[in-house]
């Protein structure tokens, strides 16, 4: 990957400070794991660059409550695919507390390095 992705705070999904005081940059592997957990987490039309980026959460997943967990995973590792260097993902859910729904993506890069990240 030939991009840099600022660090997100995993608790607050914010930008984080390093040890300099400065905006932290993500290492490559895991900037590719949160890249793609950015595109999971992403609305569809939320990004006003590109409003066909992002998953269909309004109309196909919270709108009638009723979208299975196989078709949710199915959508998420979609979304992590659409990640420059991203070969293979996998998605696992750790959790549902009132509308919040966690768990782990886990990305494989062209080298079969994989990386993790939290949504």
């Amino acid at each position: 990957m030939s991009g840099k992705t600022l660090f997100l705070d995993a608790a607050a999904w914010d930008l984080a400070l390093d040890s300099g005081g400065n905006i932290a940059v993500a290492t490559s592997n895991y900037s590719l794991a949160q890249d793609a957990a950015s595109a999971i987490r992403t609305f569809q039309g939320e990004c006003y660059y590109d409003t066909s980026q992002g998953l269909p959460y309004w109309t196909q997943i919270l709108d009638n409550g009723q979208a299975s967990i196989a078709v949710v995973k199915a959508q998420f590792v979609a979304a992590a695919l659409t990640v420059p260097g991203v070969a293979s993902a996998q998605v696992y859910f750790s959790g549902l507390s009132g509308r919040n729904l966690t768990g782990q993506v886990q990305v494989t890069d062209s080298s079969g390095i994989v990386s993790t990240a939290e949504f």
